[in-house]
């Protein structure tokens, strides 16, 4: 997996581990839900990056 890829991933479901603890530490619902789905997407594209990557080999 190229590393430049992996590390955005990561940082995606950081950014969205992030948000959805400030969301439940103010009882914000929207930013919750909003870290969940950020975090979700950052899980699937690194999935599916390694599923490209393993097809390659």
């Amino acid at each position: 997996m190229g590393a430049g890829k992996k590390a955005k991933n990561v940082t995606k479901t950081t950014k969205g581990k992030m948000k959805e603890a400030t969301g439940k530490a103010v009882g914000n619902e929207s930013l919750e839900a909003k870290g969940r789905s950020e975090q979700a997407l950052g899980d699937a594209k690194q999935t599916l990056q390694k599923a490209k990557d393993t097809l390659k080999h």
